[in-house]
Formats: C-alpha cells, sequence, structure tokens
C-alpha cells in the first residue's frame, strides 16, 4: 500500500513540473505578461511622442506661424525692420567678485 501511495505521489509531481516549470508552465506565462505590460507602457509613450511630432509636421506644412516660431528660437532670426533686445539674466552677487 505504502509502494502505491509513493508511486501515486511521483506521478503528481511529474505531472505537476510541465504545468509550473516547463516550456509553456505558468512561470513562463507571468513573465511573459510582465513583459507585456513593460511594452505596452512604452508603446503609449511612443505613441504620445509620435502624435506631437505629427502634430507638428502637419503645422509645418500648413502653417508659417510654426516656421517663425522655430526660425525666431531656435535659428535667432528676426523680421526686417524689427529691433532685437536681450534682456540678461541678473547674476547673484556672490558669484561676482
Amino acid at each position: 500500500m505504502r509502494l502505491l501511495t509513493f508511486v501515486l505521489l511521483v506521478a503528481i509531481g511529474l505531472l505537476q513540473y510541465p504545468l509550473w516549470l516547463g516550456k509553456g508552465g505558468w512561470l513562463r506565462v507571468w513573465e511573459y505578461d510582465r513583459q507585456l505590460t513593460q511594452q505596452k507602457e512604452v508603446s503609449k509613450s511612443l505613441e504620445i511622442r509620435n502624435a506631437g511630432l505629427d502634430a507638428e509636421v502637419r503645422d509645418l506644412k500648413q502653417g508659417y506661424d510654426a516656421i517663425e516660431e522655430r526660425a525666431r528660437f531656435d535659428l535667432g532670426m528676426i523680421k526686417q525692420d524689427e529691433n532685437f533686445v536681450q534682456i540678461p539674466e541678473k547674476v547673484p552677487a556672490k558669484a561676482v567678485k
């Protein structure tokens, strides 16, 4: 009777092994689920970035306001008959010696 119990327990253990540790076991399923969640977060942030870039491209193609803004801030350009005034930031008194 003890031998039969032992054999049945070993058989149950051998059947459980692939379920938990095998190629398609629960541990791998949990790991894949964790990876999928991380990838969805990355994809969502990239979708937001791409939407912003798409809006910027549409603005550059359709209107001159975005082009003018980029020329002013990125390239430092000014219009003809326009005065450029630059106001320096205040330097703390401790930094000046």
